[in-house]
């Protein structure tokens, strides 16, 4: 050969331009895995003509096995070794669709989703990326930049790792196994600990425990802290549920809290409240500072707060409750003249009616929100509940914690307070509009980020599964039903 270097061949083709426009006439099946959507740009423009060489396919490559950073599987983009311009082009519109605003398109998942959701023409995007000669720069910036999205990236790996590394077994079910009890399905739960990153392994291999020790017990406490449970460490319930999802379960679990991240706009209200109802957690923004978080009481699993989006516009002082058609035939009307007297419960026009005062269930606050589903936040009188681990309580509206402070706090920032205050102190029902609404996001996420680790939660509503089987991901475990709230309150 004598040092002459053979020509370096480019693959280029030249039907790019038709898997463009393939891709074009079809766009939510190639941006939103296979399902349609209003995020998705326009389906008329017209097609550009770009080439796919080796680099560019390597990049793209890369980004799709690099999928389950994202908590997505390749093969849901990009199958084999097929070169074809077409099929390169689809997965990568396809991929850049999933990251940019979701696979899955919540809208069909449930019956109720009212959360803006992130725009962009990821086709236009693409053309821009391979004439800049960059795929790989492009793909990693449509997803969310935030802290929660890179720590459940992180996460997702991890458990990935572990699950990978172990053979998992779930531990049988049975009478609850309590500090320094003996039980024959102590080993089990030690391994399945162990696979979870819970307890260290022995460094030496010895007889199979029997006593359900300290060390295990503190392992316990802390996957109960993980999970918003009761830290006694008890297994039993929803605690050997949390264990049985194993590794790979909150691989899952993560994977499903990234998919809903997708699904939120980039740039949201930098004034706003937050509602996390897997986690009964509100938080509060103000000018894009976290300024406010407290516990709240979301709806009971057949009765489901719904994820929606939509704004505070008045403050009520001392509220009256209209009790809505459902409660008062499902609930009031099983009560009794002197139950109804005693709560201050009258007719008008009809309907039930409860007076303003410490009886009402609306507390001394109701936050109003202008929404088509007649859910709003407020206060209650069932204090108790806030400090149950479990506060999936209510109708569907969202109770909250120390509620007429927090609206004190609303009213004195939109430069109400005083007009606030004198509605209070009068106390009668009194409206005070907000000068400016304040958006409340209501979202459901199993799995999140508090600022310092990862949490995860039951699924109390069975929302992930859904989510799961649109992600091509695997059923999650049983959870125990939580208990009814007997009080009738919204």
């Amino acid at each position: 050969m004598g040092g002459v270097q053979a020509p370096v061949k480019k693959r280029i083709w030249t039907g790019t331009a038709i898997g463009l426009a393939l891709c074009i006439a079809a766009l939510p099946a190639c941006s939103q895995g296979g399902n349609s959507s209003n995020q998705a740009s326009s389906n008329a423009a017209a097609p550009v003509e770009v080439q796919w060489n080796s680099n560019l396919e390597k990049q793209l490559r890369e980004a799709i096995a690099n999928a389950p950073a994202n908590g997505l599987k390749p093969e849901l983009f990009l199958k084999g070794d097929d070169h074809d311009g077409a099929v390169l082009t689809q997965a990568a519109l396809k991929y850049a669709g999933a990251l940019a605003h979701g696979y899955s398109d919540p809208t069909k998942i449930f019956p109720v989703y009212t959360i803006p959701r992130p725009s962009g023409d990821v086709r236009q995007g693409l053309m821009n990326a391979m004439h800049k000669g960059d795929v790989t720069g492009w793909l990693n910036s449509l997803p969310p930049q935030t802290d929660e999205y890179k720590a459940l990236s992180q996460a997702h790996l991890k458990y990935l790792k572990l699950a990978s590394s172990t053979n998992f077994q779930a531990v049988p079910d049975g009478a609850p196994m309590k500090p320094g009890s003996h039980d024959k399905r102590v080993p089990a739960l030690a391994a399945a600990l162990t696979a979870m990153g819970y307890l260290q392994a022995p460094q030496q291999q010895g007889a199979a425990p029997s006593r359900y020790s300290p060390q295990m017990v503190a392992a316990v406490k802390h996957l109960q802290s993980d999970f918003g449970m009761k830290a006694d460490g008890i297994v039993g319930g929803n605690t050997l549920s949390a264990v049985n999802l194993g590794p790979g379960g909150l691989a899952r679990e993560c994977a499903i809290a990234m998919e809903r991240l997708r699904w939120l706009q980039r740039d949201p209200p930098p004034t706003r409240i937050d509602v996390n109802t897997a986690a009964t957690i509100l938080d509060y923004w103000r000018d894009g500072q976290h300024v406010d978080r407290r516990e709240v009481v979301a709806g009971e699993p057949d009765k489901p707060t719904p994820q929606i989006q939509a704004p505070i516009v008045n403050l009520v002082a001392y509220p009256k409750w209209r009790v809505p058609d459902s409660i008062a035939t499902d609930e009031l009307s099983k009560k009794g003249s002197a139950w109804l007297a005693e709560n201050n419960f009258t007719m008008e026009n009809g309907k039930y009616v409860q007076d303003s005062g410490p009886k009402n269930s609306l507390g001394l606050v109701k936050l109003d929100m202008d929404d088509k589903q007649a859910i709003y936040l407020h206060d209650t009188p069932a204090k108790a509940l806030f400090g149950l681990p479990d506060r999936h309580r209510s109708h569907g509206c969202v109770r909250v914690q120390d509620a007429a402070a927090f609206a004190n706090a609303i009213a004195t920032e939109e430069g109400v307070g005083d007009k606030f205050q004198q509605a209070m102190a009068q106390q009668q029902e009194k409206w005070v509009k907000l000068p400016n609404p304040i958006p409340v996001r209501i979202f459901y996420q199993t799995a999140f980020w508090d600022g310092s680790r990862i949490q995860f939660r039951p699924d109390v509503y069975g929302w992930d599964d859904n989510v799961a089987a649109s992600l091509g991901l695997v059923r999650g475990v049983t959870w125990m039903p939580v208990q009814k709230s007997s009080d009738v309150g919204p």
